[in-house]
């Protein structure tokens, strides 16, 4: 039991409690001293006084007080509630959940800490749990109508829908007169009950129920959805096509709608007449819209396609719409549609667009052409700059073309500098991107753009004076302090990224870093909807956000990130100097290599740049000394904001376990990410590293199931059959049992040499399976190093080499140490002149 206090420190302690709930820290500290003083042991407000040194940024002296009240006061359930808190706040649920569930104990009927452990609960998916949690909540306050929804999607998200439904219907016939229409709570808690009717299966019930409470529903769309989702499902075609007919009429250029449409009316997309008159009908009731003339080019075939691919660019061309080529890209995997809209842009550009091709060519006003004709040449230069269909000199034609006739056009600019980054010429690619920028400063996309290209040409310091442009730049830590509050995803990778390839490693993983603590933030976000979705309502959309978090780091941007992490921290393990060396170039501003220098020029190199590193540390303690401000920075949320001890990353690169720092991004990579090739080939990298084979093993065979004939996956098979049998003799018999049973394909050793020539025999005309080959034969002979080099140089004869494969192809000369690297890259300059990967620097 707490012990007791005399009247007067009675109330100081409930002061001491609304002191810390209005975040008054100091007159709090202030009140419980002064208890403490007459009750130097009262654990109560020793626990209180914990909570309120925690909440000034002082966690280490919370949690030893803390554990003086706890020993103080063990039945205590203040002194265990405010233990669970403090772990809360470390974000250590697990001890949190523990010391929650043992005040409960000491005080069952206590709503706050039943709470709090509901909603740890939910945030840690432990949702057997969060149903008794919600049981105990409602058996306590059956009036709250939150705690019965609460309820109801606790079952819900345990896979119970049949008590969730339950628990709803069971509210609903509580109630003595029906809620208004301008209830939106019951509203939004009608139709999740139907949903949930419809998760089960019942369509029938679901449709039923529907037409019960949709008049009295204001959510309109989402139930005209659901009716028309419902009706197509059980069949019931003709009250489905009127049903998506309305909503076509509220939303004309929505795809799906559509697409229901057609269902309902039995349309198959063979029927290209009752198809081409069901859109047409649609056409003419909206003649600005854009979905009923574009959706038709998907089915429609020959000379059909053709007069509909014509009426349709000549009204975006007339319009000078820039996004048609966006619009119609998707068609160029039918290589007739590919033609056919190349050759009508073609009789655009020219101005041979007339009736007797097309009969839809109008007179433009008073004779001049050149809004169309400038549109034409712009989705040329597109058209040509496109991947399918790529011809980079007649892309520039064409966009030189259009400049002429709109010099002031900031997306023909654009276009330009694609081009030119396609060219693999990122020096002007990155200034005509400026250039456009400069014609609309205001625009914030086209300087993101700018920002992104100068990052793209290892510009970090110019990238950010561009996207200052756009931040908060009084902020502590100026504009890039400002991206990372913003969460600016795509402007921290891409600085990361540039700063991998200038091999400034620290200031890399720092970037890498904070995009890793982003989704961290993005995780702990949700506890704050957990109580205020169902105070708001709004439950859709939060079992949505739930399901959501669930597949968080499936975002392209964690796998991107983490990749790059896991190279750069394979790198460290594999050549532990670089940590030195990276060090040295972030310092020293990347001017000059390293790993090219003779020992005795590098050791002077590090030793000048460790001088100048500590030179910098003293500097910029003594400027953090002179200008402190008088009032910390603080969160968003008004949490003091914790101070940057690393900056340049130096502490993250010089890690004595880099393979740590690896499974760090790895654990939610393979997790999350299962089916990307690039994820299972970093992971088999690791994994071989730390000797552990079955976990390699894993993503080899995970890796050959996504794309056997992947370069990498090949390379990979024959490194593991080498290190099997290398460390044959002191692994568990076991361990080589589930290897051979495992991987049957697996080459035995004596077998190496053939597998390796039948691979090369599958893929001759390319240069990265070429590359793959080479690399096992330099493993297993390294001698023939002479005759791989000489291969490698003839890969820039392949007529289907790219770009980037050359540039692979230079990287594998240089990490063979190859003499032949200035002549690769006079022949490949030779292929590829405006590239300026392949000049010398």
């Amino acid at each position: 039991m707490p012990q007791p206090l005399n009247s007067k420190e009675a109330s100081l302690f409930k002061q001491v409690i609304r002191n810390y709930e209005t975040k008054q820290y100091k007159k709090g500290l202030k009140a419980a001293e002064q208890i403490l003083r007459k009750a130097p042991n009262h654990g109560d407000t020793l626990a209180m006084k914990a909570l309120i040194i925690n909440s000034q940024g002082r966690p280490d002296e919370a949690f030893a007080l803390a554990k003086v009240a706890l020993k103080n006061d063990m039945k205590s359930h203040v002194c265990w509630h405010v233990y669970g808190l403090l772990y809360r706040a470390e974000k250590n649920f697990e001890e949190a959940i523990k010391a929650y569930k043992f005040a409960l104990r000491l005080e069952p009927d206590s709503q706050q800490i039943q709470r709090d452990l509901a909603l740890l609960q939910i945030q840690m998916r432990d949702y057997q749990g969060y149903e008794e949690s919600r049981n105990a909540m409602l058996q306590a306050r059956s009036g709250l109508r939150q705690n019965w929804t609460a309820l109801a999607i606790a079952h819900h998200l345990a896979g119970n829908l049949s008590d969730a439904e339950k628990v709803l219907t069971t509210y609903e016939e509580t109630l003595k007169t029906p809620p208004p229409k301008t209830d939106i709570e019951h509203s939004e808690a009608v139709l999740y009950k139907n949903t949930i009717i419809a998760e089960m299966g019942e369509t029938e019930r679901a449709l039923d129920h529907l037409n019960a409470v949709s008049k009295q529903n204001p959510d309109k769309t989402a139930v005209s959805e659901m009716l028309a989702d419902y009706l197509l499902k059980l069949g019931r075609k003709e009250e489905a096509a009127k049903a998506y007919r309305h909503l076509l009429d509220r939303n004309a250029e929505y795809k799906t709608y559509y697409e229901g449409l057609e269902k309902s009316l039995s349309l198959e997309r063979t029927d290209t007449k009752g198809l081409e008159a069901l859109y047409a009908e649609y056409a003419q009731k909206n003649p600005r819209g854009d979905a009923a003339l574009r959706i038709p080019l998907e089915f429609l075939e020959g000379d059909d396609f053709r007069r509909a691919a014509d009426r349709y660019l000549h009204k975006m061309f007339s319009k000078g719409v820039p996004s048609t080529f966006a619009n119609l890209k998707a068609l160029y995997s039918d290589e007739f549609k590919r033609n056919t809209l190349e050759e009508s842009a073609h009789n655009y550009a020219s101005g041979q667009n007339s009736p007797r091709l097309n009969g839809t060519a109008e007179k433009q006003t008073n004779g001049d052409s050149s809004p169309l004709q400038s549109s034409a040449y712009y989705f040329l230069a597109q058209h040509y700059n496109y991947h399918l269909t790529r011809n980079l000199d007649k892309a520039l034609h064409f966009i030189e073309k259009a400049i002429d006739l709109g010099p002031k056009s900031v997306d023909y600019h654009m276009t330009k500098a694609r081009i030119m980054k396609h060219y693999g010429n990122i020096q002007s690619a990155s200034k005509l991107m400026e250039h456009a920028r400069t014609l609309d400063e205001r625009d914030r996309y086209i300087n993101t753009k700018s920002a992104k290209y100068q990052l793209r040409n290892n510009e970090n310091g110019n990238a950010l004076h561009t996207m200052s442009k756009f931040t908060r730049n009084e902020v502590a830590g100026g504009p890039l302090a400002d991206l990372h509050d913003m969460q600016c995803m795509w402007y921290i990778t891409e600085d990361g990224e540039a700063y991998m390839r200038q091999g400034k490693f620290g200031l890399a993983l720092k970037r890498f870093t904070s995009v890793f603590d982003i989704f961290d933030v993005w995780q702990e976000d949700q506890f704050d909807f957990h109580s205020f979705s169902l105070r708001k309502g709004q439950i859709r959309a939060y079992v949505d956000m739930i399901r959501w978090e669930d597949r968080l780091r499936e975002h392209p941007f964690y796998s991107r990130v983490a990749v790059s992490a896991i190279k750069i921290y394979v790198l460290l393990h594999d050549k532990p100097q670089l940590a030195r060396e990276s060090s040295a170039n972030g310092i020293n501003g990347g001017s000059g290599d390293l790993t090219n220098m003779d020992p005795s020029e590098r050791r002077k190199a590090l030793k000048k740049a460790r001088k100048t590193q500590q030179k910098q540390e003293k500097a910029e303690a003594e400027k953090k000394d002179t200008k402190k401000p008088n009032t910390p920075a603080t969160t968003a949320d008004g949490e003091p904001k914790k101070e940057d001890t690393d900056p340049q990353g130096t502490r993250l690169v010089q890690t004595t376990e880099p393979l740590k720092g690896a499974m760090k991004f790895l654990t939610p990579l393979l997790d999350f990410s299962p089916k990307n090739i690039d994820a299972q080939n970093i992971g088999f990298e690791v994994f071989m590293r730390r000797k552990k084979f079955l976990l390699a093993l894993k993503c080899l065979l995970a890796a050959s199931k996504i794309d056997a004939d992947d370069p990498n996956v090949h390379e990979n098979t024959v490194r593991f059959r080498l290190e099997i049998d290398e460390a044959s003799s002191s692994l568990p018999p076991k361990v080589l049992e589930t290897v051979n049973s495992s991987h049957p394909n697996l080459p035995a050793k004596a077998d190496l040499t053939q597998f390796n020539k039948t691979f090369l025999s599958n893929h001759q005309d390319s240069a990265l399976h070429i590359y793959s080959y080479l690399r096992v034969r330099h493993l297993q002979l390294p001698l023939s190093q002479p005759r791989n080099e000489e291969e490698v140089l003839a890969t820039l004869d392949l007529e289907r080499i790219t770009l980037d494969e050359a540039k692979e192809g230079l990287n594998l000369l240089k990490d063979w140490r190859s003499g032949n690297v200035e002549g690769y890259m006079k022949q490949a300059a030779t292929k590829w002149p405006e590239a300026t990967h392949f000049k010398e620097k």
